[in-house]
């Protein structure tokens, strides 16, 4: 798209050919009232109220676009007698609750009838009942609802869930002298809002999604809230405390929305998490995994010596990726200091595969981020379980197939939510190991042949052959019928009947052989016989292309073999990468700290197990806190240094009074934000200048973006062939955590506590041999766990889970790195 200029009220402005009116305007500042519209999905024209002319014609501003030299009014006394009109309408039967309601204070009904000056009423309807229902984590009102079909939007172009729609609400028909007497569309508006209430497209009578609870946080009114806030606060309360969520790598940014206890606790408490819905969609463990503070805790200076001199004695630090990227660089400088090996089996095998990636494309970061993802017309999934891995991945994929786009999902399990996506995303259920041949499809079908080397093209040709197949066509036939027709006899005058022959065409199937290509790399993956025709209708019309990939491939027993064809792809197709870092500072720590492959002796556990062991979930040795509890930054999925805040307060000791201890000295630990190392990414700038804030146009203005740096290496572009001995038989587990879970401290929070277990398909469970609470043994070769089995109607087919959230059952013990392994599975 090119830039061009328009004029709004007699303001020249620049914006994108083609770009929404509405969005242009925002961008610059320019206020366009507008209530159904959701930045990133499509218009619904469901309000009308964003009504404008452009060049002479009233048009809806979130639904016109852009052209060059287009001059725009917002306000003509038509316009403003459909906006007032439209909101009379809104009002009418609209319950006078504002003092008890949960979105009294940031009310869009509220704020558009005090600024379009509504101070009386035209309309009037009778009113049907419209009772409120829980649907379970979403409360809904129908009697608050102006069927703005936000939450509808929202959770079919964003989310993918496409678990609500507009059903019928049973009103008496509007009387028809209000279609002559009040404007044009502010009846239309009415006339739809008069028929619809919101309602469930599984026709159950509890929401089946993944429970992000977006519908709520969209809603502009109180119909939709989320049913644990209900009632427990109210907004003007509230101090939002701008963060980062600490659960996954997406980074997205949060408020803590905090005040006080209680009348007789003082103590701040989060009441909910908000998000800049417009710009950024949270998932469920976002949002309401807020409250997995570390409390109560006091300074214990036993325990603290007690750890320092653990510190001295231990040689390995073991921890995780839920830190920030200063308390990495702190662990980083005791490594050199002291010598220290620093365990993190997760975020080595990030870091080697990037390593192994940067040997192919000549630098040290991915090239690309969710952000591009969302604008991209064609998207390919391979090595993530992308609804568990990273929801807003998902999301990205999802918005850009809902805004005419499409897409491919590689992976081992059946996803009904991915297939839920719609008809424009396939999806091909390879075996577990064979990541490597899906790897090399991709290079097959859309690499570069003229410029990739010259044994990579040799490889891929070897999987091609001619075949002859036998195919049906229809031709056309000429056959010769004789008929009786009745003539006139020129001689008698009389009518005789005669015969004469007539020729029609007749169609006639018939059958050839032809000789087509043969591929077997299809074959090898598992693609459904008419693959090649239906990604053909896919790629049509598609100009940009996204690649995701995702933690199945950082721990592939060929890991170095798939990162250097993921290197490959970028640089010799079109497509532009994105990597799933697997926890929610993954790509942090891994540039950070000098990771090593073996423990010593004796460890510290930073969140992780050790002989001294420091902990936020309060189960160790010396309390640490979590993350909410917090200054400091993290680096997500999109390269972004963002900074995170404290949320709730905190009494005891920090990694930071550890370090001081053993000899660092460093008042604060964001003190170390400046430190972060330059030479790998990042920004010598301090924490408290670090923004964190999206603008009117969308703009993500937070923290920094990390700088890549040209990686020297051999010029090497040789790939290993595919290891067609690796192989799992058997019944297959996967290591994978159910939607709204990442980490124990996930878990933690009171709206997603449970009991981890086996995860079984709906349809493996009416198999007969497994049922919902059965007392099952799970054994591979490294070990064994007992867990109760759990139906989950979010995934399908054979293979079963076991989750990493719950600290109970130590799954990863049962895995030799690879998250797919053979099981036998037992009742006891």
């Amino acid at each position: 798209m090119s830039e061009i200029t328009i004029n709004i009220d007699g303001k020249e402005i620049k914006t994108q050919e083609g770009e929404f009116i509405l969005n242009a305007a925002r961008a610059n500042d320019i206020f366009i009232p507008a209530i159904c519209y959701l930045t990133r999905c499509s218009p619904t024209l469901a309000c009308r109220i964003c009504l404008v002319e452009a060049d002479g014609k009233q048009v809806y501003a979130c639904n016109a676009k852009a052209k060059e030299g287009m001059n725009i009014t917002t306000s003509t006394d038509n316009i403003e007698d459909e906006k007032r009109a439209i909101m009379e309408v809104y009002d009418v039967n609209h319950p006078l609750q504002c003092g008890v309601c949960d979105q009294s204070g940031e009310c869009e009904l509220q704020n558009y009838t005090l600024e379009i000056g509504v101070d009386s009423q035209s309309y009037a309807i009778k009113d049907v009942e419209r009772s409120s229902v829980d649907w379970g984590h979403i409360h809904y009102d129908p009697g608050l609802c102006i069927v703005c079909e936000r939450c509808v939007t929202v959770c079919k172009d964003m989310i993918g869930d496409n678990s609500l729609k507009t059903v019928p609400r049973g009103a008496d028909a509007i009387d028809g002298a209000f279609k002559e007497s009040m404007p044009k569309d502010a009846y239309s508006m009415w006339n739809k809002l008069n028929k619809s209430v919101i309602g469930l497209t599984s026709g159950k009578e509890m929401l089946d999604c993944t429970s992000c609870g977006e519908c709520a946080a969209v809603c502009p009114v109180g119909a939709l809230v989320d049913t644990d806030y209900m009632y427990t606060s109210n907004a003007w309360e509230h101090k939002q405390i701008p963060a980062t969520c600490g659960h996954c790598s997406a980074g997205c940014q949060i408020s803590y929305d905090t005040k006080h206890t209680s009348v007789e606790n003082a103590d701040e408490k989060i009441y909910r998490v908000s998000n800049e819905w417009n710009y950024v969609s949270l998932c469920g463990a976002g949002r309401y995994g807020y409250d997995y503070q570390n409390a109560d805790v006091s300074k214990d200076e036993t325990a603290f010596n007690s750890a320092v001199n653990a510190f001295k004695d231990a040689d390995t630090i073991n921890f995780t990726s839920t830190i920030t990227n200063e308390e990495a660089l702190v662990l980083q400088k005791l490594k050199e200091k002291y010598g220290y090996k620093l365990i993190n089996d997760e975020a080595l095998n990030f870091k080697t595969f990037m390593k192994s990636y940067a040997d192919i494309s000549r630098t040290s970061l991915y090239g690309s981020d969710l952000e591009k993802v969302h604008k991209t017309d064609f998207v390919v999934s391979v090595g993530s379980a992308l609804k568990s891995d990273n929801p807003n991945a998902r999301y990205a994929m999802n918005n850009a197939v809902q805004m005419k786009g499409a897409a491919l999902y590689f992976h081992p399990m059946p996803d009904p939510v991915i297939n839920g996506m719609g008809k424009n995303v396939l999806s091909i259920n390879h075996a577990p190991l064979q990541e490597e041949a899906v790897l090399y499809l991709l290079l097959d079908l859309f690499g570069d042949k003229e410029a990739l080397p010259g044994d990579v093209v040799d490889y891929l040709a070897s999987f091609h052959s001619e075949k002859t197949i036998t195919v049906t066509e229809t031709i056309k036939e000429k056959v010769v019928e004789k008929v009786k027709v009745k003539k006139v006899n020129k001689e008698t005058g009389e009518e005789e009947e005669v015969e004469e022959e007539k020729t029609k065409m007749v169609p006639k199937k018939v059958e050839k052989e032809i000789q087509v290509d043969d591929n077997r790399l299809l074959q090898i993956v598992g693609a459904p016989d008419n693959f090649e025709e239906a990604l053909e209708k896919l790629l049509k019309k598609k100009e940009t292309f996204s690649l995701i990939v995702g933690p199945d491939l950082y721990t592939h027993p060929n890991a170095r073999n798939l990162a250097r064809l993921v290197g490959m792809i970028e640089k010799y197709s079109a497509f532009e990468l994105v990597m799933i870092p697997a926890l929610a500072n993954t790509l942090g720590v891994s540039l950070i700290c000098d990771l090593d492959e073996t423990a010593g002796e004796k460890s510290i556990g930073y969140n992780a197990q050790g002989d001294f062991v420091l902990s936020a979930l309060g189960d160790g040795d010396l309390d640490m806190p979590a993350m909410n509890q917090q200054e400091g930054t993290l680096t997500s999925i999109n390269k972004r240094v963002n900074p995170t805040n404290v949320a709730v307060g905190y009494g005891g000791y920090v990694l930071n009074d550890i370090a001081n201890a053993l000899g660092l000295e460093t008042a604060y630990t964001i003190d170390y934000t400046v430190q972060l190392p330059v030479a790998r990414g990042f920004k010598e700038e301090k924490f408290d200048d670090l923004p964190n804030y999206y603008t009117n146009a969308g703009e993500e203005v937070r923290g920094y973006q990390l700088h890549a740096s040209a990686v020297r290496t051999k010029k090497d572009e040789t790939i290993d062939p595919i290891d067609d001995t690796l192989k799992i038989d058997g019944q297959i587990v996967y290591l994978v955590n159910p939607v709204r879970q990442f980490t124990p401290f996930t878990n933690k929070a009171h709206q997603l506590h449970a009991d981890g277990g086996l995860y079984v398909s709906e349809v493996q469970l009416e198999a007969g041999e497994l049922n919902e609470g059965d007392r099952v043994r799970v054994q591979t070769e490294n070990g064994e766990v007992l867990v109760n089995v759990i139906s989950d109607n979010k995934i399908e087919g054979d293979i079963v889970c076991l989750p990493t959230f719950d600290k109970q059952i130590q799954s990863e013990t049962l895995f030799s790195g690879y998250r797919f392994s053979s099981a036998s599975i037992t009742k006891v």
